[in-house]
């Protein structure tokens, strides 16, 4: 699975103690299962509390399991919808859960979100520094095959935002078959699998789509949120 990791600063303080929230909601892996991956350093615990938060949003978690690495304690499930036992394929549905997972982050380990763009609304700890829209903003388009192209989109995270993305690619007709989300503290990190009428994306349809992309992350204020 394709993992985009956030470079680390050189600030000294409180904040360095605290580890970077990772939340990975991943289409690609498993063709049957949405499989969502999170992070909190070793801090995290079986929660049970995020499980049964997700059942209520009408989804069955089909297995669940926990690895160690350097990083921390790597807590991965595997969703399904309940009422039809298939993965999410709906963009509201995965936002809520990505949203869902956040809240019930900062919920159970406050300290969460001095480092989440959701904390600056429902957190105790608001980010001390608010991540530049244009320095944070990078996007990219390669070919992946005759058939499809990789979009990759970094960027400030806000609420609605994968909403948003996916919005406002299949609104130039570009079909978005499947991806990757990361939340990585301030940043969210995107890769679509994108085609136009079942092609990889030609250079100038790509630019069309860099352009509007662009614009409406750069001008979130201008926009009505989605979700």
């Amino acid at each position: 699975m394709l993992h985009f990791s956030q470079n680390k600063d050189g600030n000294q303080g409180e904040a360095d103690t605290i580890p970077t929230p990772v939340v990975i909601i991943d289409q690609d892996s498993d063709p049957d299962a949405t499989v969502v991956e999170i992070t909190f350093g070793d801090r995290l615990g079986a929660l049970l509390d995020t499980m049964n938060a997700l059942r209520n949003l009408g989804l069955n978690v089909v297995k669940a399991n926990v690895f160690l690495d350097s990083s921390g304690k790597h807590n991965k499930f595997s969703i399904t919808k309940a009422d039809s036992g298939r993965k999410v394929e709906d963009p509201e549905l995965l936002e809520a859960i990505r949203l869902t997972i956040l809240n019930n982050m900062i919920q159970y380990h406050p300290e969460s979100s001095a480092q989440l763009a959701l904390g600056a609304a429902f957190g105790l700890v608001t980010p001390k520094e608010q991540v530049d829209v244009e320095i944070a903003t990078h996007i990219t388009i390669s070919d992946d095959g005759p058939k499809r192209s990789l979009l990759y989109v970094e960027t400030a995270d806000r609420p609605g935002l994968l909403v948003d993305l996916v919005k406002i690619i299949t609104d130039i007709n570009i079909a978005v078959e499947s991806g990757e989300f990361d939340t990585e503290g301030l940043l969210a990190k995107a890769k679509f699998h994108v085609n136009y009428k079942d092609k990889a994306l030609i250079k100038p349809l790509q630019q069309v789509l860099v352009n509007s992309l662009r614009y409406f992350l750069r001008r979130p204020e201008t926009e009505e949120s989605s979700f």
